[in-house]
């Protein structure tokens, strides 16, 4: 069965299918750069003037869902992750009340020496109290396409 990803692309990517309100905590900003090995003051002291997030920090969320209800099973397996791409568009920081609405963001198809692949980007946007966008997080699932 060949899939139609035109089709799907135009059933399903770009509406909002999933949002979160996140309370952002000091501890949770410095206990995340440190994991990541980050050292720099400003985003492992939270009495540093200009205390932040580090840039990836919005890719450890995820929302209560990975896809819209009633997205079509699209493959025989399980699918993994293909990574994460994060965009920055703002401070985030201790106190901020963010805002993440997820989407499906594009869908497309690779063919290489195990067959046909299919790409889904889910979408996090990011933005905090004041409604000032915050950061994007496209995470790329993939699964093998159904014979």
């Amino acid at each position: 069965m060949e899939i139609d990803v035109e089709k799907l692309k135009k059933d399903w990517a770009g509406s909002v299918f999933d949002t979160v309100e996140l309370e952002i905590k000091a501890e949770d900003l410095r206990d995340y750069a440190l994991a990541c090995g980050e050292i720099a003051p400003c985003y492992t002291e939270p009495s540093h003037p200009d205390f932040r997030a580090v840039p990836n920090f919005a890719s450890r969320y995820v929302g209560r869902r990975v896809l819209p209800d009633s997205f079509p099973r699209l493959s025989d397996g399980f699918g993994f992750d293909a990574g994460k791409c994060v965009t920055v568009l703002g401070a985030i920081r201790p106190g901020d009340r963010v805002t993440a609405k997820s989407r499906i963001h594009d869908i497309y198809t690779k063919t290489g020496r195990s067959g046909t692949m299919l790409f889904i980007v889910h979408r996090m946007e990011f933005s905090n109290q004041r409604g000032e966008p915050v950061s994007i997080v496209d995470w790329r699932m993939v699964q093998r396409a159904r014979s």
